[in-house]
């Protein structure tokens, strides 16, 4: 693991100057995980468990996106490795709607998911992009790269309704 040269909350993670050891797109990834975990930290402060799995305005809740987030990374990376979703995996697909975990257990969630991930995509990374991969019970087609980089794209676009969500609950107080 490399050692960051600043680690200042200001300075997003792909200038921090960490995980030089992974070969550039494993390295984006990579960052794109501990922005969304900074993300997450910064704009869920504050907010109250039972704000977390309200759904203001109609917006999906801050629960289901941190459950979504964390167990969905999950599953692509299986797709990336070239497996098939688990029982366990489908079960916990189903659940993410539902729940009343705490928003500590919840990003514990999703912290214990990352770091899970790290290690995947690190070997990941070292792997030919284009290689051939199925995606879903249709058994659409994807790659190895496409589905890296889908680790990133998809975990950002919730990180976006996250801050979003949390941005209106905090302003429904006033």
């Amino acid at each position: 693991m490399s050692t960051p040269t600043t680690s200042a909350p200001s300075v997003e993670p792909w200038l921090r100057g960490t995980h030089t050891e992974v070969p550039a797109v494993g390295r984006a990834v990579l960052h794109a995980l501990d922005l969304a975990l900074d993300d997450l930290s910064k704009w869920t402060a504050g907010l109250t468990d039972a704000e977390v799995h309200s759904q203001p305005l109609g917006l999906t809740s801050v629960a289901f996106h941190l459950r979504h987030i964390a167990r969905s990374t999950d599953r692509i990376l299986t797709y990336a490795e070239g497996g098939r979703l688990t029982a366990e995996q489908l079960a916990a697909l189903k659940a993410e709607r539902s729940g009343e975990e705490s928003l500590a257990a919840l990003l514990a969630e999703v912290e214990a998911s990352f770091s899970n991930a790290a290690e995947r995509v690190r070997v990941l990374a070292t792997a030919n992009f284009e290689i051939a991969r199925s995606v879903g019970r249709t058994q659409l087609p994807a790659s190895i790269g496409g589905a890296l980089i889908h680790v990133a794209d998809h975990t950002q676009r919730h990180v976006g309704q996250v801050v979003t969500t949390a941005k209106v609950l905090k302003a429904l107080r006033k």
